[in-house]
């Protein structure tokens, strides 16, 4: 009998905003890259910036674009600027909102969710089918500027023997130092990082990039490059949008 394949973990670097971090996050095998578009986060690119910085990653990671609480036209411009391989959403976007996005730009929708109780972990059955993947992320508290991207975690353990069949990706304060025990409370198949690999906030390290991805394809039985295209194949979507 063969042996099983090792498990890997897709890898996602959010919140690039210069050419030179995004090479970096390319160079360490990240298997997505996240851009930002929200004026109130440091993070934030305007169009012109994130087209500029998709062009250079495409072919190369997959490109995601974050939006929160877009309308149609918002939606559309950042789509025919970026033209990103997936959209993610971080606001508090309904089932039914993210569903007609989906069909609205015909390309994978990955929905955000703050967690810091087991009801808000119930909420995500809402959003099974009108999403493509379910990215977990820390609850900001009351009143926060930001939905995500705050560097806090939340309790990994409600994550802990869920019985889901679907792949998740796990977000809120991992690090290149915690990310291993993350991976092996949750059994996530897919991480994002933003603010974990920062010296400030919006400013994006090399060396803390190529440590976390290091560090996540480690703790899953991955590779750090040539197991990323393999990574981002076994979670992708069953069916594709083009």
């Amino acid at each position: 009998m063969s042996p099983a394949p090792a498990r890997t973990c897709l890898v996602k670097i959010c919140g690039l905003s210069t050419p030179e971090t995004l090479e970096a996050a390319i160079a360490a095998g990240a298997d997505q890259i996240g851009l930002v578009h929200f004026p109130k986060s440091p993070r934030h690119v305007d169009l012109a910036l994130g087209a500029a910085l998709s062009r250079q990653a495409r072919g190369r990671t997959e490109r995601v674009v974050l939006l929160v609480d877009p309308d149609d036209a918002l939606v559309d411009a950042v789509i025919e600027a970026l033209d990103p391989d997936w959209l993610q959403l971080h606001g508090r976007e309904s089932p039914e909102r993210v569903a007609a996005l989906r069909t609205r730009i015909g390309r994978p929708v990955m929905k955000a969710l703050g967690i810091a109780t087991a009801d808000d972990l119930a909420r995500a059955a809402g959003y099974a089918t009108s999403s493509d993947r379910l990215l977990y992320d820390a609850k900001p508290a009351p009143g926060a500027v930001l939905p995500g991207g705050n560097g806090h975690a939340f309790d990994w353990s409600l994550l802990a023997g869920a019985g889901r069949d679907d792949p998740f990706m796990l977000s809120g304060g991992l690090t290149s130092e915690t990310v291993a025990e993350a991976v092996a409370i949750t059994a996530a198949q897919a991480v994002d990082v933003s603010s974990g690999v920062e010296s400030a906030p919006g400013v994006k390290d090399p060396d803390r990039i190529a440590a976390f991805v290091a560090a996540a394809k480690a703790a899953a039985g991955g590779e750090t490059t040539a197991g990323t295209a393999a990574s981002a194949a076994q979670i992708a979507p069953a069916a594709r949008r083009a």
